[in-house]
């Protein structure tokens, strides 16, 4: 590839890329400051819908990616360069999928109904509230959304560091 060549990703990866990056940080926000909520069930709600919505998002975003070829890295990225950034996004499709399906199996075990923004209810999977599923699901929720707030600073880290510091064209094809 000509380095100065602009290469994008097709319109429904950005897409997908910018809705499920603004979930994941409001769905971060409102479920780091859970016990600032307490009395407010009505966040509790909508953490679970947009946990919900990244989910069913991200699945969506996976196929799209398997069957479409990204653009490729600039050929100057050093190969250590090209191995992280392919780790840290297969890292980060693992815990868009894996943070809300494990919130949705914590929920499952807990009393309250489990609906999108109201609108529906979401069906519950049969798991006790005592269960060991539940108990490892409520410790990978809360361990794998307390790392995705160092993994996004890293990732938006990554394409300012390409963007204003090796002034290649990185950044721009998810614009």
């Amino acid at each position: 590839m000509n380095d100065q060549a602009l290469v994008k990703y097709n319109g429904v990866a950005r897409m997908l890329h910018w809705i499920i990056g603004i979930g994941i940080i409001v769905a971060l926000f409102l479920g780091l400051n859970h016990d600032a909520w307490k009395a407010q069930p009505a966040m509790a709600g909508a953490h679970k819908a947009i946990g919900i919505t990244v989910l069913f998002l991200s699945l969506i975003r996976l196929g799209w990616r398997l069957k479409h070829t990204p653009p490729p890295l600039p050929t100057s990225t050093p190969g250590w360069q090209a191995a992280i950034a392919k780790g840290l996004h297969i890292l980060f499709y693992v815990m868009m999928i894996g943070v809300p399906l494990s919130g949705w199996i914590m929920s499952s075990a807990g009393p309250y109904p489990l609906n999108w923004f109201g609108l529906f209810d979401i069906p519950k999977f049969a798991v006790g509230k005592d269960s060991p599923l539940a108990e490892a699901a409520h410790e990978g929720h809360e361990i794998m959304g307390t790392l995705f707030l160092p993994l996004l600073v890293l990732h938006v880290g990554a394409a300012f560091y390409h963007h204003f510091r090796l002034k290649d064209k990185v950044l721009q094809r998810m614009l």
